[in-house]
């Protein structure tokens, strides 16, 4: 177990590096996540190594949220001030997200039957 979190550690801090090297606008965790995708396509083995850690930290994931749910708490106040602000927000941007979604996938459609 000490071994596979250690893995996962070192490739989050791996995507910091990087991050912080290239001055990249993306998550630290996420280009250490895409750098361990691309070891376990090029390695399948170490696969092995890790999962059973990989899988008992996914069944408590949930756990994680809680912090977020307390510091949703204790700004209750503030979020029914700006309730207006925030729902306005949420529709827009379902809206945008939508719109850009169903042109994507008419783009990807099209695109798809100008190929042999």
């Amino acid at each position: 177990m000490i071994p596979a979190l250690a893995t996962l550690l070192v490739f989050q801090l791996m995507g910091e590096v990087v991050v912080m090297s290239l001055g990249l606008p993306v998550p630290g965790p996420v280009v250490g996540l895409a750098l361990l995708l691309t070891l376990l396509v090029l390695r399948p083995a170490t696969l092995a190594g890790i999962k059973p850690t990989v899988q008992g930290l996914l069944q408590h994931l949930s756990l994680l949220f809680v912090p977020a749910a307390v510091g949703v708490m204790q700004h209750l106040q503030r979020l029914g001030d700006e309730a207006l602000a925030i729902g306005v927000a949420l529709v827009v941007s379902t809206l945008v997200c939508m719109a850009v979604s169903a042109w994507t996938m008419v783009w990807l459609m099209k695109r798809m039957d100008r190929q042999p």
